[in-house]
């Protein structure tokens, strides 16, 4: 399976959870042998500037993260044009479901999913979108942005119940109906990190459900790394949605 990836997201940013050494180097050790990997592109100033306003750049620009953000920002990018055709995952940091137009925070600058689905939209390879967030937090950002246009759905998964968070997951994609489903990929759900709920199986059904969905609906999937904080367990749970969405 296709993973967008680049070796400056080793670079430990921030001293934020998203930003932890070690945190990519453990999806990066138990993924490699399944991995394809496709060295991620900055988005362009278009790009960003399609989503987020003038003067939010310019606070992330001003706290020297603008780099950064600009090159998850257009590994998002990336995951979704090849998620049209088949399924890829996209490695990247910061994440962004809580980055809206203006503002941000939860450790996002700039809204990779927003970034993708609006260069998609934009030029003319989708009609229609629908976002799974997964991550224990509220995508707020992903609401914000996406939820203002007429071609996206976004479903962010609430429960605390493992059985009826995966039996919602289930029902959303049965009834999905868009040309490209994006997951906005928080693992902090598991029962080894914060949220203390899920098992690793657990997402490779979750991609297995939006593969399944993709199939039928004749259009593409992919999915960006959000949250996920114990190292130990990351890793495990990339691959098993990797697993999931690929069909492996």
């Amino acid at each position: 399976m296709k993973v967008v990836f680049h070796k400056d997201f080793y670079s430990n940013y921030t001293s934020d959870p998203a930003a932890a050494p070690g945190r990519m180097e453990a999806v990066v050790d138990v993924i490699s042998e399944d991995a394809e990997f496709i060295e991620a592109q900055p988005a362009t100033a278009e790009q960003v500037a399609a989503v987020h306003s003038p003067g939010h750049i310019q606070e992330v620009t001003a706290l020297g993260l603008y780099g950064i953000s600009a090159l998850a920002a257009g590994g998002a990018v990336q995951s979704a044009r090849i998620g049209l055709d088949e399924p890829c995952f996209g490695l990247i940091r910061p994440p962004g479901h809580h980055a809206s137009a203006a503002s941000c925070w939860g450790f996002c600058y700039f809204n990779n999913m927003a970034i993708a689905l609006t260069d998609l939209k934009r030029t003319g390879h989708i009609q229609s979108a629908f976002v799974l967030d997964i991550d224990l937090h509220y995508g707020d950002g992903n609401v914000n942005i996406l939820e203002q246009t007429e071609y996206t759905t976004v479903f962010n998964v609430e429960s605390h119940n493992r059985t009826i968070y995966l039996t919602e997951v289930r029902q959303q994609m049965e009834s999905c109906k868009a040309d490209i489903i994006g997951i906005s990929a928080g693992f902090d759900n598991h029962r080894e990190d914060w949220g203390g709920l899920m098992e690793t199986e657990d997402y490779e059904e979750i991609g297995t459900y939006v593969r399944r969905a993709a199939n039928r609906n004749g259009g593409g999937c992919f999915a960006i790394l959000e949250g996920g904080y114990n190292h130990e367990v990351l890793g495990q749970n990339v691959l098993a949605l990797m697993q999931g969405m690929s069909g492996a």
